[in-house]
């Protein structure tokens, strides 16, 4: 019992030191995307492929409120033959790329999940989203790798085990989920439009919802 329980004081420890910063301005990037219709992309491998299939479930399904922009996502995790196509005829490391490039428009915004910070599938899909006008968020842990050093957001796990890091990660992303169901029933205006007044599509703020 005594690994169980240093296992989950660990886990405890990690949160408590999450920098609740960035992981602030994420959620801001991504209210913003709902109220102004940008695409959501999700990209990750193995462990980190399954969180962000399900951020993209929490993200289209769990934050609808009633009167509310619904989002607009899209887990590039999930069309196995597509997958297996471009790793198969091209490369592994354009699996995500290659999907965005059909798909990504100027402020549209690609969140990525990499234990390491390091896959370089995640790298080239991120480098892809700069390049066309994406706005970045990037999941990581460790020293937050070549990720953190790229994407407009990162949110590094301080921590150094693979598992314990998934587990953050996807704790984050109900984190996220809940926060952003809680300030669309608020119907606040998306307070990154002026940050990302850059990379953004011009914004159109909706007037109040349904009362």
């Amino acid at each position: 019992m005594e690994g169980v329980r240093q296992y989950l004081t660990e886990v405890q420890e990690i949160l408590g030191r999450i920098p609740l910063e960035a992981l602030e301005e994420a959620v801001d990037v991504l209210l913003s995307a709902a109220y102004v219709g940008s695409t959501v992309f999700t990209v990750g491998n193995g462990g980190s492929a399954a969180t962000a299939s399900h951020f993209a479930c929490d993200l289209a399904k769990g934050t609808i409120v009633p009167g509310g922009p619904r989002f607009r996502v899209i887990a590039l995790t999930d069309n196995v033959p597509l997958m297996t196509a471009w790793s198969n005829d091209v490369a592994y490391e354009d699996v995500f790329a290659e999907q965005l490039r059909n798909l990504i428009g100027r402020g549209d915004v690609v969140v990525a999940f990499s234990g390491s910070g390091n896959s370089p599938n995640v790298l080239r899909a991120v480098a892809l989203a700069r390049q066309q006008g994406g706005i970045t968020i990037g999941f990581s842990g460790f020293d937050g790798g070549q990720l953190s050093r790229m994407v407009d957001v990162p949110v590094v796990v301080p921590c150094h085990c693979m598992e314990q890091i998934e587990d953050v990660h996807l704790v984050l992303c109900h984190l996220t989920a809940t926060t952003l169901r809680q300030r669309l029933q608020r119907i606040e205006p998306p307070l990154s439009l002026s940050l990302y007044s850059t990379t953004l599509r011009d914004p159109v703020i909706p007037g109040p919802g349904p009362v």
